[in-house]
């Protein structure tokens, strides 16, 4: 089987969980105590590990990809509880600074995962050391998560519904009872959909537009995911250690302008004779331009993603909290997966990796746009805020 169809296929298996069993792990997370399911979640994520090394041991690809579709489950489960039990645990004024610690986590993780999955394949034995890493990584996450405090259920004697489709469309039906509150899951979703384009379309843009090589297809993504770290942690410094909803315009225009300004750069780039090294790379201008505008597309994407989780966090209503954030995960699967085969399409049609960037960064325009307009709270909060910033430096 030929990689490329591989790398689809474990994309798929791997976010077919999100479907079937969101609206299952959402009532889970509002009946019981949310720690306890956490470190049920860590236990389970062991034993994944554990069966992914028999996998590599026995070079069993249906096996891989069972523990694939496990380790889908997994974070399906696990979603709804890191997320429900922020407010659970942070006072308000907390919880920008606690989300953006979870969006620069899990960015790094991919970031640190993708790097130390290619360097450990390369290697004698990689299989066994990249069972080693993941088992390591399993047992951390289990320790840590003995640490954390009791989260009692907001609804303990909630009624599992087994069924996800009329479940699912239940607890979409609780996001949309608060338009900014779904307004919101659209928002976030768009952002997961934004950020994979650039993550999946890394590798074939560093190797066809940039002529670069492995290395670069690294520092494309080290680039990408720093930003987004940085963006995220910057959140609460620049809100006032309070939930702002300006900011999130603010990180809109940001991903547009200098998402466009990446278009310009990558159209412009001048095809390279040979394959280059990173160095070689670096020497030429351009590339500083593309490496900025990736940098800063992912710091303002960060500070337009955190503020619409905790704004989501804190206008549902408790009862239903989790199930809401359920939802939310149904949505970012499903705009992920419209999304990548919405980028094929166009891939296929004839459209470049540098066009396919700009489409993207209008639609991105087009869809916040449409956001602010349901929810006009944003822009205007927005206006208030820089507002009141500029009144505050001249005083």
């Amino acid at each position: 089987m030929q990689p490329a169809v591989l790398a689809n296929l474990f994309a798929g298996v791997f976010i077919l969980p999100f479907f079937l069993f969101s609206a299952t792990a959402g009532q889970l997370a509002d009946k019981y105590d949310k720690a306890r399911i956490a470190r049920i979640v860590k236990i389970f994520e062991i034993c994944c590990m554990l069966a992914a090394c028999i996998g590599f041991a026995l070079e069993s690809l249906a096996l891989l990809f069972f523990v694939l579709f496990l380790l889908g489950f997994h974070s399906t489960v696990f979603g709804p509880v890191k997320y429900a039990i922020l407010p659970q645990h942070l006072a308000e004024h907390e919880l920008i600074g606690g989300n953006a610690l979870v969006e620069a986590g899990t960015f790094i993780a991919i970031l640190i995962g993708t790097l130390a999955g290619g360097l450990l394949a390369g290697t004698t034995n990689g299989t066994f050391w990249i069972s080693s890493f993941g088992i390591c990584i399993a047992v951390i996450g289990y320790i840590a998560s003995r640490s954390i405090p009791a989260a009692p259920p907001p609804e303990p004697e909630l009624q599992i519904n087994p069924n996800p489709v009329t479940e699912t469309w239940r607890n979409i039906g609780f996001a949309r009872k608060k338009r900014v509150v779904f307004m919101s899951i659209v928002a976030i979703s768009w952002f997961w959909l934004y950020g994979a384009l650039f993550l999946t379309q890394f590798p074939a843009y560093a190797k066809t537009v940039l002529g670069g090589n492995e290395d670069a297809v690294a520092v494309l993504l080290a680039t990408f995911t720093l930003g987004i770290g940085i963006g995220s942690l910057a959140c609460e410094r620049i809100s006032g250690h309070r939930i702002e909803t300006g900011i999130i315009p603010l990180g809109a225009i940001g991903m547009t302008v200098f998402g466009l300004d990446f278009y310009s750069a990558s159209s412009s780039v001048q095809p390279a004779e040979h394959i280059l090294g990173v160095r070689s790379l670096f020497s030429q201008l351009s590339i500083w331009r593309i490496m900025a505008d990736l940098i800063l597309i992912g710091i303002f994407g960060g500070l337009f993603c955190v503020p619409l989780y905790a704004v989501m966090q804190t206008r549902s209503d408790v009862s239903h909290r989790a199930r809401i954030i359920a939802a939310n995960n149904i949505m970012n699967a499903l705009f992920i997966v419209t999304g990548t085969g919405a980028a094929a399409g166009l891939l296929a049609a004839g459209v470049s990796i540098p066009g396919l960037f700009g489409i993207a960064t209008l639609a991105n325009a087009a869809i916040s746009a449409y956001v602010f307009i349901r929810v006009p709270e944003f822009p205007l909060r927005f206006l208030q805020w820089t507002g009141w910033r500029r009144q505050g430096r001249k005083e």
